[in-house]
């Protein structure tokens, strides 16, 4: 069944909201972007002029009209505020990392399903051009059978933001490992599954007192296909390496640099532009593979376009009952379960099976 536009409130208006969230709601006539939760200011307002800004969340729930509502806040106050929309009946998607622990991620996805409502977490680099190629040179059977692919999301940035919660060891899902990891297993899982094995090293290479993690090196396991996932990620990386290699039996595929939406959102291009999402052609990755017996091939493959419109306009459609969710809180919990044991894998220098 189809419904009427969805009225949306976010909670919070910092980098996330700002730069992804409002944007991808403001750019689709399925939403109306409604209201707008600011403890403080009214930032949202300059850019939105018809937003509501409440200072809470009892405050953006006493509005009747809101049906969706996106959590962009610290780690910290997302089970929390996700468990009170939901129990007020109100459709929720979470900015990733989900939770901090697989237990809490279960018990919202319990709820969600006994309320009746959507959940879903915002992994919205599952529709990166770069993944989406990846994607598709694997379903084309280009490098034959693929048994390792690596996966990279490197910064280079020597020093400690100030009064940043991502960057303090003792703020709960703090560290590199919750924030960039759970992009890369969360691509991972989504080609393949979860995996059987999870084997990990995390450290503060940048021996920052009171800092989390900023590296980890984690392999994602999965003996009985014969495949494995290498997860990285460091602040120390200046020259960067590929952001994806995949390695078959017949060849390789490389991948550098990042995906271009987030850039092209911080510049004001929507998806309603035309050139959004769109990779230039001198960063193209690179086949090198025998794609047929006696048929060597080396050169660029286009980057298939970037799609974050994707994840909102599925999410419209499991609202309105005409599709399941793409990326579910079950899904999501899983994520969170493979952080929590690279963690411990890493404390004890041992593999662990999922």
């Amino acid at each position: 069944m189809s419904q009427n536009v969805i009225k949306v409130g976010v909670v919070g208006f910092g980098m996330s909201a700002r730069v992804f969230h409002c944007p991808l709601v403001s750019a689709s006539d399925k939403y109306e972007l409604t209201a707008v939760v600011e403890r403080h200011s009214e930032k949202s307002k300059s850019v939105y002029p018809q937003v509501r800004v409440v200072r809470s969340i009892d405050e953006l729930l006493d509005l009747p009209d809101i049906d969706l509502v996106i959590v962009t806040t610290p780690n910290d106050t997302h089970v929390p505020y996700a468990r009170k929309l939901l129990t007020a009946g109100k459709h929720c998607v979470v900015e990733k990392p989900f939770t901090v622990t697989e237990k809490e991620a279960r018990e919202l996805d319990l709820l969600a399903k006994q309320t009746g409502k959507v959940l879903s977490v915002f992994q919205n680099r599952r529709w990166d051009g770069d993944f989406l190629t990846v994607k598709n040179i694997l379903s084309e059977n280009v490098l034959g059978r693929v048994v390792e692919i690596e996966s990279r999301f490197d910064r280079y940035r020597t020093f400690k933001k100030e009064n940043a919660w991502r960057e303090a060891s003792d703020f709960p899902g703090s560290g590199v490992l919750y924030d960039l990891g759970s992009h890369l297993f969360d691509q991972i899982v989504d080609i393949y599954g979860t995996p059987e094995y999870v084997t990990a090293t995390l450290r503060n290479e940048r021996q920052i007192q009171g800092a989390p993690d900023d590296s980890f090196l984690v392999v994602l396991d999965y003996p009985s296909k014969n495949f494995k996932a290498i997860c990285r990620a460091g602040m120390l990386v200046r020259d960067q390496p590929p952001r994806f290699t995949v390695f078959g039996t017949r060849g390789t595929f490389t991948k550098y640099g990042l995906d271009v939406q987030e850039d092209q959102l911080k510049q004001g291009i929507t998806p309603q532009s035309l050139e959004f999402g769109k990779d230039t052609p001198g960063k193209y990755g690179v086949l090198d593979s025998e794609i047929h017996p006696g048929i060597h091939v080396k050169g660029a493959v286009t980057t298939a376009d970037g799609t974050y419109q994707a994840y909102y306009d599925n999410v419209a459609a499991a609202i309105a009952g005409d599709a399941d969710l793409i990326v579910s809180a079950d899904q999501a919990a899983n994520v969170i379960r493979i952080i929590e044991l690279a963690k411990k894998s890493s404390n004890e220098h041992r593999s662990l099976a999922f």
